[in-house]
């Protein structure tokens, strides 16, 4: 039983470290592995070495420091790729300083937006109609007075009640108009020395600066004065209907046009720049209701057709158009009563519309408007009226 499970011997394992005697063997037949810690270990302590055997060298006197610096003997990462390489790889760049949270940087401050005038880079970055931070009103009442304009609207459309207010107490154009002259010259010889002088522009801007845009203070002039200067030429160059019609359209389908393209002019088709097409609806519309109005209402209710009325509450083809067309009786290409008021209102709008619409050599829409409109009216009753 034993013999047939008997243990076998211990093998005999031959190590592969050197002994003692070969480790010292001094014919080099056999080289041990090296490992990096052994040879980095190993070149330490041979240039300590080295150091202290040159101290000997100089007769006991340690050698004065050397000022070149020593070659770091600091770890680098293993990698596949060349020093160089590793280094052009990712190129350390110095970061900003922070700002901390809160503090100014420049952006929106009033001399930034000082630098942007005579420039479109306001209204390249921004739906507002001005730069924020010259008017300080306008910092107080940003949605109020900056964004929607209300004070500048308000009076904007009083102008438009206040003319149609005249028209029923009787007032004739020949005695208005001489008083918007004399208003235009003070304000605007006023404006002119305020552009002039600084302090005095400040002083301005504290009153007035409701009812200014901030494009106003350094850039361009008041818009009352191109208000005044519209009305003015609308009421001493042409017809009474015709001139009074053309403010109440400045009055009221500006503003209308103003207010409904900031509101839904994202939403519609940009007529051209700065301009929308729900803008441009909403003065149409209002365009024909005031003509309607003023034509359909106040007119008869007050003081009638007058004999220096253009529109007389009739529309007829030219006769070159008609025997063009091959009408011999006039009366069949005639319009008269609330037809012909409504293809004047309708008329009106167009008018309205259009001039809102259209730059004339970059000009103010405060003067372009009412001249513009009064043209379209008159040339529309001089041809068909």
């Amino acid at each position: 039983m034993s013999q047939e499970y008997r243990i076998p011997a211990t093998p005999n394992v031959i190590s592969p470290s050197p002994t003692p005697s070969e480790a010292g063997d001094p014919s080099g037949s056999y080289f041990p592995p090296t490992t990096r810690s052994a040879a980095r270990h190993a070149a330490t302590s041979s240039a300590i070495e080295e150091e202290e055997d040159s101290d000997l060298d100089t007769g006991g006197r340690p050698r004065a420091r050397s000022r070149s610096p020593k070659p770091s003997l600091t770890k680098r990462r293993a990698s596949g790729l060349p020093k160089r390489a590793r280094q052009n790889s990712f190129p350390v760049q110095k970061s900003k300083p922070l700002i901390p949270n809160g503090a100014p940087n420049g952006h929106l401050s009033p001399d930034s937006a000082r630098e942007s005038f005579g420039s479109s880079a306001w209204r390249a970055i921004s739906r507002s109609p001005s730069p924020l931070g010259l008017i300080p009103i306008h910092r107080h009442w940003r949605t109020f007075v900056h964004k929607h304009e209300v004070p500048r609207k308000l009076l904007h459309v009083s102008i438009g009640f206040f003319t149609l207010f005249l028209y029923t107490r009787g007032a004739q154009t020949g005695q208005i108009h001489p008083w918007l002259l004399g208003t235009l010259i003070p304000v605007a010889s006023v404006d002119v020395l305020r552009h002039r002088f600084e302090g005095f522009n400040r002083a301005y801007i504290r009153v007035c600066g409701a009812l200014m845009r901030e494009t106003e203070v350094k850039e361009r002039y008041n818009g009352v004065i191109w208000y005044l200067l519209g009305t003015w030429v609308a009421l001493r160059f042409f017809p009474k209907d015709v001139g009074v019609l053309a403010v109440m359209l400045l009055s009221w389908c500006d503003t209308a046009a103003s207010t409904f393209g900031r509101l839904y002019g994202r939403y519609t088709p940009r007529v051209r720049k700065g301009k929308s097409l729900a803008g441009s609806l909403a003065a149409l519309i209002v365009g024909c209701s005031t003509a309607w109005l003023f034509y359909g209402y106040f007119v008869p209710t007050y003081w009638g057709f007058e004999e220096d009325f253009m529109f007389q509450k009739r529309l007829s083809l030219p006769d070159s158009m008609r025997l063009t067309l091959g009408y011999v009786d006039q009366a069949a290409c005639t319009v008269t009563g609330w037809a012909a008021v409504g293809l004047m209102g309708l008329w009106s709008g167009l008018a309205a519309s259009a001039s809102e619409l259209v730059d004339v050599f970059g000009l103010d829409d405060n003067v372009t408007i009412p001249i513009l409109s009064a043209v379209g009216l008159w040339g529309f009753l001089k041809a068909f009226g």
